[in-house]
């Protein structure tokens, strides 16, 4: 019975020639993100911003209307509401947060009631006051820059000077990319984005180390080797793995956007793109990178090449 290639087993695919196309999109891609991060911000959900959501879900034999909902909900006088619409009709109403503490979203949810009890059932209401939110903003904030910073100082132990740099190089590559997906898609960031960020630097940090434990090995293997044949060795020779990470990861996540429903659609949608930034990552950032701060192996210089010295890939 043969079994089912996605990658075929003896590849020399030069993948370090397209180093000159992949380090200016990504710088690009990069330098995009930070300024539309000032110039916009991230779409905060509740968890951070404070105030009241609301779920409706039409009743049987009425029609959501979205236009009706949204002008009625900026009728009330709270400020600005933001009215959308998901699923099968059902409408999210996030309300900002009231001055008065609990007496004021108390107030919202009496006036919401009375507004659309008649066509409409609640399926969710969310309040989060302003020093909860504000908890969540320090706490989130810390706890992701702790875990990236451990996940360095890892990197940093784990690999050579020359190997652990582009690592973190390319870590710090998906996290800017991911965070400029929530920025232009506007996805809501909450307290979910946050574990959704967490899962995408373990995911490129696995991608990564799989790549470099090959590139670490074949440097005590072919000492006299080139080091862009050799780069493009390691790839060749784990890309058949990395195919079929990527994509038993990609088609659960698949599953999860299409009938998770919309909990955790975002998440879903995050993760799923973070597996494509994660696995472009590891082939076309993280292991160029080594070109261009000098990686030797043995002593042989990165421009020399001689096709006629590759040996077969290593098992």
């Amino acid at each position: 019975m043969r079994l089912l290639r996605l990658w075929p087993d003896e590849s020399h695919f030069d993948f370090m020639r397209l180093r000159r196309f992949s380090f200016p999109l990504s710088a690009f891609i990069s330098i995009a993100t930070v300024v539309l991060f000032l110039q916009i911000g991230l779409n905060f959900g509740i968890d951070f911003k404070g105030g009241t959501l609301v779920e409706l879900r039409p009743k049987p034999g009425v029609t959501s209307d979205v236009g009706s909902v949204r002008h009625t909900a900026n009728g009330f006088g709270f400020g600005e509401t933001e009215v959308q619409e998901f699923g099968q009709g059902s409408i999210s109403v996030r309300f900002p947060l009231q001055a008065g503490g609990e007496t004021g979203q108390t107030l919202v949810m009496q006036k919401a009631h009375e507004a659309f009890d008649k066509d409409y059932a609640f399926d969710r209401v969310e309040t989060v006051g302003p020093r909860v939110s504000g908890e969540l903003v320090q706490s989130g904030t810390i706890g992701v820059v702790l875990s990236v910073v451990a996940v360095l100082l890892y990197l940093w132990f784990r690999f050579e000077r020359e190997l652990a740099l582009g690592a973190i190089v390319g870590t710090l590559h998906d996290i800017v990319i991911t965070v400029g997906l929530f920025v232009i898609t506007r996805i809501e960031f909450n307290m979910t984005s946050i574990a959704a960020i967490l899962t995408i630097v373990g995911y490129s940090l696995n991608e990564t180390v799989v790549v470099f434990d090959r590139t670490r090995e074949l440097m005590r293997r072919y000492k006299t080797m080139p080091t862009e044949q050799l780069l493009n060795l390691s790839i060749n020779s784990t890309m058949s793995r990395t195919v079929m990470t990527a994509m038993s990861t990609a088609l659960s996540l698949l599953a999860l956007v299409l009938f998770g429903g919309e909990a955790i659609k975002g998440f879903s949608v995050v993760m799923l793109a973070g597996v494509v930034i994660c696995t472009y990552s590891a082939i076309f950032v993280s292991t160029p990178f080594l070109i261009y701060i000098g990686l030797q192996a043995g002593g042989a210089r990165t421009q020399t090449r001689d096709p006629s010295a590759l040996p077969q890939a290593a098992e």
